[in-house]
């Protein structure tokens, strides 16, 4: 039989097919005919092929024939089982896999259905025609081969099928029960310990569901829909304790096969529940395989679908620490410039000692290090005494306002809340930054008018002076290094969160209490009250100290790299002020211009740092803002009833 012209690649398609007697052949010329049109034409195509096979039934009726049958020896088994879930090897070596598979692929075998999908949509582009395709489309196709394979061939196929379908639910409930014994599910939740877990109870629902179901027996499946929601809602069980336990790459991988593995069952469930196969379902699980095959050894899905538990864990330790940041009646106003004008003091002392490296240290390399070491310790210290450095707070609260987004996700009373809390935080900044430079500002200028006193010479000679002016200078680069020092105050509040649920994780708590050399060394309740500081407090000091070496050795690689990078913080732009207001004598008008710019230096701080740590917090929450707008006018709303509240303890909500 010789096909006729009748559209153009179509002809060409048809010519290709009739040669070809391997089905795989068959389906990957056609997935080549889809892909080559498009998105745009993908439907249109498989109208067009269709019609043609409506055409030419002989055609049709032996196509039919040779899929369906080819279909009945293939193991559907391992697709169904595996495909789109994350391996038992936990996330390390699932990562070197897929790194080694980059390198030096595997053999893909035509007779393996899931190399079969992968060597089909081998492109993540793959996904935009396919589901470009119409359900509509994809009935009538599916009708087609249908009304043109032969009845021995149809009850073939669909006895294949349910055994396949049923042996792979068979195996995932199994696998979901044996996660009962995983050590690290145990950890997070000790009750498993003391009893069946509901994965063990749902796996004897399905054992029960799946021998009614072979015997042709009518089942109530409630029982094993209540024992599904129950591994749900352990499932997030698992999550919440991750929080508070402490989570890791291996943890979030575990829970997210372990969710993949379920929807799978359920899936499953729903396509073969029933005497006959649902069209849609199908269509559904085709399309879930397909998506599967796009991502089965990219990198970066697997670090996305790994990290997300990781993340949300880190971003719940950062907003636990951003309620602290935010002050909601004068009492708490008032605490917060306290600590403020502590950490100013505090920042005029280490802007100083910087001056003083700066002048004894020559070699480069040496003098970025102190610098770092200066603001690190500093700011450990200033933490440990519970003081603040108003640019540390961005970071925290930006969690804390994604946090209520997610409880809270849509809405006018929820944008009102929304609006609410950023008032909060304006207020609490605008205090804590006060404190900051008028303490900073302050001190430094007593310091520099004392050391002329006593000294009877200024604190800092001329070009040290105009070095420090030009520092400020926004037409000279300022605001640029200021973002680069919001980067990592957002840098510091990540690595803050990572710590916190490091310690968390390790336990250290309990490590520290009873660590052999601790034990020998301190008397218990000095050891205790060491490793409950430490426990609690691990992340903040971390997260300083690393703040402090991002800001001290920024230069350096600079320096090294040719390119302008630096860094300024308005507490010590406005501590330098000081020193440079005495020891050059400047007039009134020139510190005001100065003050400016180093308030300007502090606003893109807290800009930069609050816009990427609340980006990252909404995305590790799988959240989102309903819409800007909507909180912008309730912004405005609340400033007009209450103007003194945004910047001043009055005027609150009782």
């Amino acid at each position: 039989m010789t096909i006729p012209f009748i559209q153009p690649r179509l002809d060409q398609l048809l010519a290709d097919m009739q040669a070809q007697n391997d089905p795989f052949v068959l389906l990957q010329t056609f997935c080549q005919y889809l892909r080559d049109g498009g998105q745009c034409q993908a439907n249109e195509r498989v109208n067009l092929f269709i019609g043609l096979l409506q055409q030419y039934p002989d055609f049709a009726s032996r196509l039919s024939s040779l899929l369906c049958r080819w279909l009945c020896q293939m193991r559907l088994y391992p697709l169904l089982v595996s495909s789109g879930i994350l391996s038992r090897d936990g996330f390390g070596k699932e990562m070197k896999q897929r790194l080694y598979e980059k390198m030096n692929p595997a053999f893909k075998d035509s007779k393996d259905l899931r190399d079969v999908f992968f060597m089909l949509f081998h492109d993540r582009r793959d996904l935009a025609w396919l589901k470009a395709i119409s359900v509509k489309t994809w009935v009538s196709l599916f009708a087609t081969f249908q009304h043109y394979t032969e009845q021995a061939d149809q009850n073939w196929l669909h006895q294949h099928l349910y055994h396949e379908g049923y042996s792979a639910i068979e195996m995932l409930a199994i696998w979901l029960a044996a996660e009962d014994l995983e050590p690290e599910l145990m950890r997070l939740d000790p009750n498993l310990l003391d009893a069946h877990s509901p994965f063990v109870a749902l796996q004897k629902e399905v054992a029960q569901w799946l021998t009614a179901q072979q015997q042709g027996e009518h089942y109530d499946d409630s029982h094993l829909q209540v024992m599904l929601s129950q591994c749900r809602k352990q499932i997030d069980r698992f999550h919440k304790r991750g929080v508070v336990a402490g989570s890791s790459l291996g943890v979030a991988h575990l829970l997210e096969r372990l969710t993949q593995t379920l929807d799978r069952l359920v899936l499953l469930k729903g396509l073969f529940s029933r005497p006959t196969l649902s069209l849609l379902r199908l269509l559904q699980a085709t399309e879930i395989f397909a998506e599967a095959a796009t991502d089965q050894h990219n990198i970066a899905v697997l670090w996305k679908q790994s990290a997300s538990m990781l993340s949300r864990t880190i971003a719940q330790n950062t907003s636990d620490h951003g309620e602290h940041y935010v002050t909601r009646s004068k009492k708490e106003y008032f605490a917060m410039f306290y600590s403020a004008a502590g950490g100013g003091i505090l920042i005029a002392l280490m802007a100083l000692l910087k001056i003083y490296l700066g002048d004894v240290i020559e070699d480069k390399v040496w003098k970025s290090v102190a610098y770092g070491l200066n603001y690190g310790l500093g700011f450990m210290l200033i933490f440990m005494l519970h003081f603040t450095v108003a640019t540390k707070q961005p970071a925290m609260t930006a969690a804390r306002f994604a946090e209520a987004v997610e409880r809270n996700p849509q809405g006018r009373a929820v944008n009102m809340k929304l609006a609410q809390l950023l008032i909060d935080v304006v207020r609490s900044q605008t205090i804590a930054v006060l404190g900051n430079v008028a303490f900073a500002m302050g001190l430094s200028a007593l310091i520099a008018y004392f050391y002329a006193q006593q000294k009877g010479v200024a604190l800092l000679d001329h070009a040290a002076i105009d070095y420090q002016l030009h520092a400020i200078d926004p037409t000279q680069g300022a605001l640029w290094f200021a973002a680069i020092a919001g980067v990592w105050l957002f840098c510091s509040g990540i690595i803050s969160g990572y710590f916190d649920n490091r310690s968390n994780y390790l336990n250290s708590k309990m490590r520290l209490r009873y660590h052999p050399v601790l034990k020998y060394l301190m008397p218990e309740k000095c050891r205790i009250g060491i490793a409950n500081y430490l426990h609690d407090n691990y992340g903040s000091l971390m997260g300083n100290f690393c703040f402090g070496m991002l800001l001290g050795l920024t230069g350096l690689v600079g320096y090294w790299l040719g390119l302008p990078l630096d860094i300024r913080h308005v507490a010590f732009s406005s501590a330098n002020l000081g020193y440079v207001a005495v020891s050059g004598d400047l007039s009134q008008p020139l510190i005001w211009q100065n003050l400016g710019f180093v308030l300007l230096i502090g606003m893109v701080n807290l800009l930069v740092s609050f816009t990427l740590a609340l980006r990252v917090a909404l995305k590790s929450l799988n959240t989102e803002i309903d819409s800007w707008c909507e909180i912008a006018r309730c912004l405005c709303e609340i400033i007009r009833k209450r103007p003194l509240s945004f910047f001043l303890p009055l005027q609150l909500e009782k």
